[in-house]
């Protein structure tokens, strides 16, 4: 009980950060024509941000089945490599099935509190950790889709633009910390525009612009950017 009592203790400051960009979500989710329950659904079953608003962007777009899969593939591979990397400090009480339920809520800020402790994690701790972000997680949602589904339809659409400044919030403290980050983000956002204002967008659909602008911005940035593994240090 205490370990899960440290880990809700350090998954709160997570959660007030999650309220925000859950909300935008649910916005955007009931704007697009989702209801409120698909929209919180989505949230409690996927707790990623990035991944969601992609998903419904394709949604809305009316993309298939391979073009959803193949984004979210693209998108949320990093919690694999999160969750091999969080398991080298897990203890021996993080069984099969608590590694699968840890696995479901690994998320970029939950990784970066774990593995930045300096004792090994626990199940019990892992649970306190997710427990609180996820709740807020989805419960935000529901506030925003709830909110979105009553509020006039010109100021629903306006509060749209909030998923912009989420995208700047996460790209520009990473830009700052590493210039070729911004050189990366640029070849993406070309690549997508040179398919969008030319006639190549009426042969590509929105979900595989994602794909193929990140797999060719990434690959770029791998051979361009090399991450120089002297001073990297994995924990």
């Amino acid at each position: 009980m205490e370990q899960f009592l440290r880990g809700i203790k350090d998954g709160i400051p997570i959660a007030l950060g999650y309220i925000a960009v859950s909300f935008t979500f649910g916005l955007t989710a009931v704007a697009g024509g989702l209801s409120v329950l698909q929209a919180v659904l989505i949230s409690f079953m996927c707790v990623t941000s990035a991944g969601q608003f992609a998903g419904i962007e394709i949604m809305f777009a009316g993309g298939g089945l391979v073009e959803m899969a193949m984004t979210q593939l693209v998108i949320n591979l990093r919690y694999a490599l999160m969750s091999i990397s969080l398991s080298q400090k897990a203890d021996q009480s993080m069984n099969i099935f608590a590694r699968l339920l840890v696995g479901f809520g690994v998320t970029d800020e939950i990784f970066a509190v774990a593995v930045g402790r300096k004792e090994e994690v626990g199940k019990e701790y892992m649970y306190g950790l997710i427990v609180i972000p996820w709740l807020s997680w989805t419960l935000g949602t529901l506030g925003g889709a709830a909110l979105g589904s009553i509020l006039p339809v010109i100021l629903s659409e306006a509060f749209g633009i909030a998923i912009y400044a989420m995208f700047l919030a996460i790209i520009i403290p990473a830009g700052r910390e590493d210039k070729n980050v911004i050189w990366v983000i640029l070849i993406a956002a070309s690549i997508s525009m040179l398919v969008y204002y030319t006639p190549l967008k009426n042969f590509i659909s929105q979900g595989f612009v994602i794909i193929i602008a990140s797999v060719i911005a990434s690959v770029i940035g791998a051979v361009l950017y090399p991450v120089n593994r002297e001073n990297d240090s994995i924990n």
